[in-house]
């Protein structure tokens, strides 16, 4: 292990781009804790206990909900963004077009998020605005109008700053960008936890404790055993000599079974935690819409409810991001031009309909799972009454996918080093 960190830590370049990251990091924290004035905070913390996904957002941030800090959005609507944006191209010919241009249509695209970031989160803001001031906590004494816009505003900002901050980090190649945000949000939220779990604890809660253990212990086994996994499918390439086959290299094509990663979790919170948000907007009004905003916002706070969903989300997303990110026909057209075939296969659309159903079950397998011990902690929630347990499966999912996901690309870095030494 030492001699791992020793090979990461001579290579200038990689040595640079982690300091780098850490700093970022060290950044965002400070902004999670510059608080925008004139807040109630015991009255936000009451209020957030009992508010199971604001709570859930809160320790995705961070803390910065709790602390009513300036990033205390988090970087959901540039999530909720980019989720708008992978649909668009689906169903949008000129977006599906801009992507096939390769490098610089994707670029397009992501300056289209970008734009589309600022309204979300100014919508987001003024939802949650409006939310705390009408919880009755008196989470902000003097709110006027100029007050509130002040404060969207300034919570819009923190949003584009930690969105700048997590592409800056992408470009490191360390890690995703607003992955690793998330994780350090969740990061600087575990020591909190643990000091509630602690002081909290009696003797009656002993089979509770022991219960989240074993389910953290699964969690972090379960992740390891499904990112890593993957199908190799033999592949066979023509080797030429005198303008003839003279025989065949073997190879395998890799199929993972998680190709999307810890994405569709990410997606599943922000999409849970927009329609209550929205409805905040009309919750005291008047008339059918104040009755529809009171419903969807009773709707969500419904543990079977949010459970099922939960789980549907995040077996959908993962289908979904899986078909962003992964072409069967891209695959099928690269063998065939490289000289290779799948043997029993015959290249081409049946190489492309025989990589996509394999592909279907593999990810069938990783949606189920991901999906699992999303709700695996709210159903243990209903027979211990336990918040925590909510929070910790999921983070913890989060948690040790991301630290997969830095591992593979910090290796992936040492070795290209040593390739180009030699």
């Amino acid at each position: 292990m030492l001699h791992k960190f020793k090979r990461i830590w001579d290579i200038k370049d990689l040595r640079n781009s982690i300091i780098f990251v850490l700093l970022m990091l060290v950044i965002f924290r400070l902004a999670a804790h510059i608080p925008v004035p004139g807040v109630n905070p015991e009255g936000l913390s009451q209020f957030l206990q009992g508010n199971q996904i604001l709570g859930l957002l809160n320790v995705f941030s961070g803390g910065t909900l709790e602390n009513f800090s300036i990033a205390m959005l988090g970087v959901a609507p540039y999530i909720t963004s980019a989720i708008i944006f992978q649909l668009l191209v689906l169903i949008v010919p000129r977006l599906e077009e801009m992507q096939k241009e390769g490098q610089a249509g994707q670029q397009k695209i992501n300056m289209y998020t970008r734009v589309a970031t600022v309204p979300l989160a100014m919508l987001q803001a003024f939802g949650l605005i409006k939310l705390l001031s009408q919880s009755g906590q008196n989470i902000i004494p003097s709110l006027n109008s100029w007050t509130f816009i002040g404060i969207t505003l300034v919570v819009t900002a923190g949003t584009v700053f930690l969105m700048w901050i997590g592409e800056l980090i992408t470009e490191k190649r360390i890690g995703n960008g607003i992955s690793l945000l998330i994780l350090a949000g969740i990061i600087a939220a575990l020591p909190r936890l643990v000091q509630n779990a602690i002081v909290n604890y009696t003797p009656a809660d002993l089979y509770t404790y022991i219960l989240f253990l074993f389910i953290a212990i699964a969690t972090i086994i379960g992740v390891v055993f499904i990112s890593e996994g993957q199908r190799n499918i033999p592949v066979h390439y023509a080797r030429q000599g005198g303008g003839r086959a003279v025989g065949a290299a073997q190879s395998h094509l890799p199929l993972r079974v998680n190709t999307a990663g810890v994405i569709p979790i990410i997606f599943a919170i922000s999409i849970l935690i927009f329609p209550q948000t929205v409805a905040q907007f009309f919750v005291s009004g008047s008339g059918w819409t104040a009755e529809l905003a009171l419903f969807v916002s009773e709707l969500f706070g419904n543990q079977l409810f949010y459970g099922i969903l939960y789980f549907v989300l995040v077996f959908g997303f993962t289908y979904f991001y899986t078909a962003v990110i992964f072409h069967p026909h891209k695959v099928a057209e690269n063998l065939q031009r490289q000289g290779g075939f799948i043997p029993g296969i015959r290249p081409g659309k049946e190489t492309e309909e025989y990589i996509a159903k394999t592909m279907s079950r593999l990810v069938f397998v990783g949606a189920v799972f991901l999906g699992g011990v999303a709700i695996l902690p709210l159903i243990v929630q209903l027979v211990t009454n336990s918040q925590s347990l909510v929070v910790g499966g999921t983070g913890l999912l989060i948690v040790v996918a991301v630290a997969i996901d830095i591992a593979k690309q910090i290796e992936a870095q040492v070795t290209l080093h040593e390739y180009n030494r030699v």
